[in-house]
């Protein structure tokens, strides 16, 4: 029970930017408040490397999802980020590579 508890306190910086999603329908604003929940996140718990994971989170979901765009798998109405993708898409993702790390070692701790 112990480690469930640490993931869902993990998982509250993806949960609220999620939950943002349908009330703020303006990219740049949205992803300015995702970066605002990142920063907090990180300077409440900042461990070694969430940098590289937050930055290659943002860079290979990029291509990941162009990927995916381009080929009818997903689509998305908002297109702030190369025309194509909602700017905060990546932002989001970034964290979540974060998290991910973080429940991996938890679940292995």
């Amino acid at each position: 029970m112990k480690k469930l508890y640490k993931i869902l306190i993990q998982s509250i910086p993806v949960l609220i930017m999620i939950g943002l999603i349908p009330l703020i329908k303006n990219d740049y604003i949205l992803t300015f408040l995702c970066i605002l929940i990142i920063a907090g996140a990180l300077a409440l718990k900042n461990e070694k490397n969430d940098f590289v994971f937050l930055a290659a989170g943002f860079f290979i979901m990029i291509i990941c999802e162009s990927i995916f765009i381009s080929t009818g798998v997903e689509t998305f109405m908002r297109h702030s980020l190369l025309n194509i993708m909602p700017l905060w898409l990546p932002v989001l993702w970034a964290y979540a590579f974060v998290a991910m790390r973080r429940f991996i070692k938890i679940i292995e701790g």
